[in-house]
Formats: structure tokens, C-alpha cells, sequence
């Protein structure tokens, strides 16, 4: 058993928006110590009105010790001088894994939850994760998903894993980006555009609104672009709102 285990009422510091998303959805106010200054962003986070709650670090462990917590939260490897530093500090460091699989995603929650010291935390989330991912349309719709510039997602990946639980197969497209020109010639059955940024004026922003994009037969649903940065926990409400929009 992890040592970070056996805390009790631990006090947790997240460095990093991606594990900002499990602690917040998880741990209970007195337990965050602070999390990412992205997560306070309303334009890159979903979760930033309950993060504007507690103090927010700039990604730094040394920034984070400010807040003195228990445990300072990583993903992806925090580096090695990270966890010697923390150590240091006596602070114990919890890194968790990148989505490379949607598997990873309630892996990740497991880990947040040992480390709050109530692993049955991670249950309700875990179990609404499996009842998507079991649920997952047999029927499934020819789709692109698309962001500012025709950005896509590439196949395989993370994201065209989450599509297929919204019923959705994303097209393999080159360079994962859509063209117009693979727009106009063979439309998707199904565009889900991310509205990321959408209100910033960028030729990369505009392009969602060409006309060639506007006049396309294709089925349109805006999806929230916040909650595709980090394929991770904040994906489920948003996949299954997807999903209930074509059923």
C-alpha cells in the first residue's frame, strides 16, 4: 500500500490542470491546499468556479509549498528532483498517469481517493465511467470533431475512444486535421465542434464559420473544448450529454 495511504484529513497541492480536475471533483474543501492557476481560468477550466475557491500556485512545487500541504499531485511524471525536493520538505508526491486510456481515467481516481485517505471516494465516479463505457451505442455515427484551424483527433487515440462512448467514429484524418475541402467532398454524418476559445478573434477561430462549414448537412454539436485538454474526469458528464443528444 502507497505510504500516502495512510494519511488522514491530507491536505493536497495540485500542480498541474489535468490533476486539478480529480481533486476538485473529489476531495472535500479543507482538503485542497491549492490547485493549478489554469483551473481558475473559466476559459481553460470547466471546474473554475469551484476552484476560484482555494489558493492557486503556478505549477511549481516551490510556489505550492506556500500552502503547506501534505501531498503535492503530479502527472506524468513530476521529475525526480520534484519528489527529492518534496521529501525534503516532508511532503509526499502522488503522480498520476496521463489518459492514454480511458482506463487510466478511473485508474486516476482509485489514486486520488487512496491518497484523501477514503478510497471509496473514487466508487460513484468509477461507476458512472463503467456504465458509459458499457453503454457505449453499437450504432455509431460517422463523426469529425473539430476545433479552431480543423484541428481533429487523431485514430487511434484518447479522444476518438471517448467519441465511440458518445456513439460517435471519428474519421481517420491526415495529420489529424479536417480540411474544407474533406468537408465539401465527403461531410461527416456528425460534426462535433469544440467551442475552445471560440469568442477570440484568430483566423484559426474563424474558420469554424466558413461558409463552406456553416452549409454543411452534417448533424452540428458544439462541444465544451475545456473538457477535451486532459481527456480525463470531466469528459464523462460531457460525453454523456453528447450522447443523449442523438440517441
Amino acid at each position: 500500500m502507497p505510504a500516502y495511504a495512510l494519511l488522514l484529513a491530507a491536505r493536497v497541492a495540485s500542480l498541474n490542470l489535468c490533476t486539478d480536475e480529480y481533486l476538485l471533483l473529489l476531495a472535500r474543501p479543507s482538503e485542497i491546499a491549492s490547485v493549478s492557476f489554469l483551473s481558475q481560468d473559466r476559459l481553460e477550466s470547466a471546474l473554475w468556479r469551484r476552484a476560484k475557491a482555494f489558493p492557486a500556485n503556478n505549477g511549481s512545487l516551490e510556489d505550492a509549498f506556500g500552502s503547506r500541504p501534505d501531498v503535492v499531485m503530479t502527472m506524468g511524471g513530476g521529475g525526480r528532483a520534484t519528489s527529492l525536493i518534496a521529501r525534503r520538505l516532508r511532503m509526499q508526491t502522488v503522480d498520476l498517469k496521463p489518459t492514454t486510456t480511458i482506463n487510466d481515467v478511473a485508474a486516476n481516481f482509485r489514486t486520488v481517493a487512496t491518497a484523501l485517505g477514503e478510497p471509496q471516494r473514487a466508487g460513484p465516479w468509477v461507476r458512472r465511467l463503467e456504465r458509459l463505457m458499457a453503454a457505449a451505442p453499437k450504432k455509431q455515427h460517422d463523426a469529425i470533431w473539430i476545433s479552431g484551424g480543423g484541428q481533429s483527433l487523431t485514430v487511434p487515440s484518447p479522444g476518438a475512444d471517448w467519441m465511440r462512448l458518445a456513439g460517435f467514429r471519428q474519421r481517420p484524418l491526415s495529420g489529424g486535421r479536417a480540411s474544407l475541402e474533406t468537408l465539401l467532398a465527403r461531410p461527416p454524418a456528425v460534426l462535433v465542434e469544440s467551442n475552445y476559445r471560440r469568442g477570440q478573434v484568430s483566423a484559426g477561430t474563424a474558420w469554424l464559420d466558413h461558409p463552406i462549414v456553416r452549409g454543411l448537412r452534417a448533424k452540428r454539436l458544439e462541444t465544451d473544448g475545456r473538457a477535451w485538454t486532459c481527456m480525463g474526469p470531466v469528459l464523462i458528464p460531457e460525453i454523456e450529454r453528447l450522447k443523449a443528444a442523438v440517441q
